[in-house]
């Protein structure tokens, strides 16, 4: 789960262009954003998973 945040930024032809704009910004900087947002949702789906399994 945690390799998807470091794969998916590694596939260029995902970002790698000018089009579409959303709210004026190339594809490249919100696609950059929404790739944190990624990395930010798996870490905390593992953590949670991790946590569950110790019980004190």
């Amino acid at each position: 789960m945690l390799l998807i945040p470091i794969v998916v930024p590694l596939q260029t032809f995902l970002y790698n262009r000018d089009e579409p704009r959303l709210f004026g910004f190339p594809a490249f900087y919100w696609i950059q954003l929404l790739l944190i947002l990624v990395g930010v949702v798996a870490t905390a789906v593992v953590y949670r998973m991790t946590k569950r399994g110790r019980r004190p």
